[in-house]
């Protein structure tokens, strides 16, 4: 039998770990997500034993939770920049203990890996039967204001377009992406957010120092000249600028959610299976 094909390689994974370790670490975004990521916790009535969180930098990954039935410890896994006590994992091929967690939460993981439905898989095999799959990551309008500045900045100047913003999950396909890897009750929810900025250069210095400055694998070597640069940030104020003369852009966290299957959760009634007409309850049936 053929070996299955390798996933395209649309993320320099390298480059953003190289350009993670040079970043203070925790930053405004990862309080966004731990903050969501409380607040989700709290209303789930399952006491968690054993949990495991997962995301590129060990230094934004919390120590513990807390759900509605108590408080609990994480076990730390980092994919890209680790710590003392939260090693280095590789986040294409994660070698996890099958089923040995009920919780396992990926934080800011989904939206830099190639190959997305295999890292669902093994998430799932990680976790025990009714075990809970928490995770967050950049919707994919996120930062759709430089995505378009820059497209306009290199069709005028060059006349086309270079790839240097990454594609990020659209909530539409989070669901299925569940379903595919096994997950059940399968849960995909936006929480959008406007950030404002003094500038376009403020924005762009903003995402360099968070690590994300253009990581895809097929992204030009050659470097950005500064009229390049300027005729982004031109066609950004025109366009995205509000009357205080500071700009805006979207962040949108995509959250999702997926059980492991088990006889205990809700199933779908089979088909025929129905006790009352559907036609007597709308009142055109004998």
């Amino acid at each position: 039998m053929a070996p299955a094909p390798l996933p395209p390689q649309i993320f320099d994974r390298a480059l953003l770990a190289r350009r993670l370790a040079r970043t203070q670490g925790d930053n405004f975004v990862h309080a966004l997500v731990r903050e969501d990521l409380e607040d989700r916790l709290a209303v789930i009535t399952r006491r968690f034993e054993r949990a495991l969180v997962l995301g590129p930098d060990a230094r934004a990954l919390p120590h513990a939770g807390r759900s509605a039935e108590g408080a609990f410890a994480f076990a730390r896994m980092a994919t890209l920049v680790g710590d003392g006590d939260a090693p280095l994992a590789d986040a294409e091929a994660l070698d996890l203990e099958a089923g040995a967690y009920d919780l396992v939460v990926s934080l800011l993981d989904l939206q830099a890996i190639n190959d997305v439905p295999g890292y669902l898989a093994r998430i799932r095999a990680a976790l025990k039967p009714d075990g809970l799959f928490l995770a967050a990551a950049l919707g994919g309008r996120s930062l759709t204001e430089l995505r378009e500045a820059w497209l306009a900045a290199d069709a005028a100047r060059h006349g086309g377009a270079a790839p240097r913003v990454a594609p990020m999950i659209d909530v539409r396909d989070a669901g299925a992406l569940l379903q595919r890897a096994g997950f059940a009750l399968p849960v995909a929810d936006l929480e959008p957010r406007v950030v404002r900025y003094a500038d376009p250069l403020a924005l762009m210095r903003e995402v360099a120092a968070l690590g994300g400055a253009n990581p895809l694998a097929g992204r030009s070597r050659k470097l950005t000249l500064p009229a390049d640069l300027i005729a982004a940030a031109t066609a950004y104020a025109e366009n995205f600028s509000d009357p205080d003369g500071r700009v805006r852009a979207t962040l949108e966290l995509l959250w999702l959610s997926g059980w492991t299957p088990h006889e205990s959760q809700q199933q779908p009634l089979k088909p025929g299976s129905a006790q009352v007409s559907l036609t007597k309850v709308l009142g055109r049936g004998g």
